[in-house]
């Protein structure tokens, strides 16, 4: 059945890869970006289907219900895909009121027109929402306890989805992926972060000891499983979304400097920030019998994004300048480099 798909925050780095997968796998589909073009929404990243008749762009906020109606009734939109969100944790620690208006206020802004229209709602949430995790894996029913103030206000829209869902009979589904990486990642997130940093002969700002862990997984394999449960997965459940496998992210940093071949005199250790979680890790099971399986490795993930990174310079060059240096600044600066990590 074709679709027309409001897709939130589709000028960012996962919306637009769910973007172009969708246009090229769905020739009937259409869909219709509706972004507030904050820092991280860049329409360069939608260059290659800007001409494309099926892909219309609005730029608003999904605070702004009028805004939303109107992009709903006049595209003749039957589906929402939300992957509006501040999403970086660094920054949730100093500017939480920014989280909460578009990840809580945003989300309900939209559950209340989906509702209103009938149309089919789907969220786009984290693996923070579960909160660290000792040992084992987090499965889908196990209780929300978020550490920071994104994956607080990530996991609210969880709950409200979920509300909605129970009290109004609203189609909706939630997909919590891990850590994910690839094309047109904004630079302030690890991965993108350090292979720039790299490349342009600078340091590694390493949290702590650097043993976190994480599951990297590729961008393109999370987009087809957000597909597959708009389009197949059972109203009112949530899915866990990643390869099963964590990695420290001292490992991750060695798979970068191998790729690039350079050298481990740039890691630096540096205070780590508060509340960290030291580990994350889902059971992916329920999404795996739905019949999704990761394509790669969390290692195959971060080599094949480092190459993006050095063959595109022209797209990350200019981002690394001005207000993200002033923030690079703000959030690194200032903190102590650890002669002993461990410690």
């Amino acid at each position: 059945m074709p679709r027309t798909m409001l897709v939130t925050g589709g000028a960012g780095f996962i919306g637009a890869n769910f973007v172009h997968l969708v246009l090229r796998t769905y020739p009937q589909d259409r869909v219709v970006v509706f972004d507030k073009l904050t820092y991280a929404g860049n329409l360069e990243n939608l260059a290659e289907v800007a001409d494309d008749p099926r892909y219309t762009f609005v730029h608003a906020d999904i605070c702004d219900r009028a805004a939303v109606e109107q992009a709903v009734t006049e595209h003749g939109v039957d589906t929402i895909v939300n992957f509006a969100a501040e999403s970086h944790v660094d920054r949730s620690i100093t500017e939480p009121d920014a989280f909460i208006k578009t990840d809580v206020n945003g989300t309900h802004t939209l559950l209340e027109v989906a509702r209103e229209h009938g149309l089919r709602y789907h969220q786009v949430s984290t693996d923070e929402v579960y909160g660290h995790v000792a040992d084992g894996a987090s499965a889908e029913g196990d209780p929300l306890e978020p550490r920071s103030p994104y994956a607080a206000s990530k996991a609210a829209g969880d709950l409200l989805v979920h509300a909605y869902h129970v009290t109004y009979g609203m189609h909706t589904t939630i997909t919590r992926g891990t850590n994910n990486v690839g094309p047109f990642q904004y630079p302030e997130k690890v991965v993108p972060l350090f292979a720039t940093n790299a490349l342009e002969g600078g340091r590694l700002p390493v949290y702590g000891d650097g043993l976190q862990e994480r599951d990297y997984q590729w961008v393109g394999d999370h987009c087809e499983a957000i597909d597959l449960v708009i389009r197949e997965g059972v109203s009112g459940e949530a899915y866990n979304v990643g390869t099963g496998t964590s990695i420290t992210n001292m490992a991750m940093v060695e798979v970068l400097l191998d790729t690039l071949d350079k050298s481990r005199d740039l890691i630096q250790h540096v205070e780590d920030r508060p509340g960290h979680d030291r580990r994350y890790c889902v059971d992916v099971s329920k999404i795996e019998k739905l019949g999704w399986t990761s394509r790669h490795t969390p290692r195959e993930a971060i080599a094949r994004t480092v190459q993006w990174y050095v063959d595109n310079p022209g797209w990350w060059e200019p981002i690394k300048s001005g207000a993200f240096r002033e923030y690079y600044e703000k959030n690194y600066g200032s903190r102590a480099v650890l002669e002993s990590p461990g410690a």
